[in-house]
Parts: C-alpha cells; sequence; structure tokens
C-alpha cells in the first residue's frame, strides 16, 4: 500500500482505526501502524491532521513496547518456574517437553 497516495483525512482514518484494532489484543497491528505513519507523522510538512496521527503513532508504538516488554517478562517466567508450577504448567503448555523431573 502507498500510503503517500491516500488524502490526509484518510491517513487519519486509517491510523486511528489500526490504533483501536491494536486493542484486540493485536500489538503487531500497532506495530505496522508506526511503521507506515512514523514519516507521515514526524517527517512530512505539516498540516492539518498531522497532529493527531502523531499521537496515535506514539500511542501505537507504547502499546507495542509494552506488549513486548509483558510477553517477555511471561515467557522469561514460565521458563523458569515451568517445573516447579508442575500439572499446572503442563495445563498452560501445549508441548510439554521431555526431561528434568
Amino acid at each position: 500500500m502507498d500510503i503517500t497516495r491516500v488524502p490526509n483525512e484518510k491517513k487519519l482514518y486509517l491510523c486511528q482505526w489500526y490504533f483501536r484494532v491494536g486493542f484486540l489484543f493485536l500489538p503487531f497491528v500497532w506495530v505496522i501502524n508506526v511503521i507506515w505513519f512514523f514519516n507521515t507523522a514526524f517527517k512530512q510538512a505539516a498540516f492539518d491532521e498531522q497532529k493527531a496521527i502523531k499521537k496515535y503513532v506514539i500511542c501505537s508504538a507504547i502499546g507495542s513496547i509494552a506488549w513486548i516488554v509483558a510477553l517477555i517478562a511471561w515467557v522469561i517466567t514460565f521458563q523458569t518456574n515451568r517445573i516447579e508450577w508442575g500439572e499446572f504448567a503442563d495445563d498452560l503448555s501445549f508441548i510439554i517437553p521431555l526431561g528434568s523431573k
């Protein structure tokens, strides 16, 4: 998709829509929102909708980073405590690794 050919009103609508979709536990959409609209928000000449687009890009970046940090924290916690959690951890696991018991 060539975002440079889209009118500014449509850019704002798309940026806002991607931001809202990211709340459906789809932080990858927030990453896409940041990538697609970063130049529009920070590197183009000023236009009326730019301030709102900038706000959505910043919020999308913060949301993405928060999700990534939370996911890394969960993976580290689960991997280091899987054996101690016993059957509960096995219930959470899709594939139960062999060894260490």
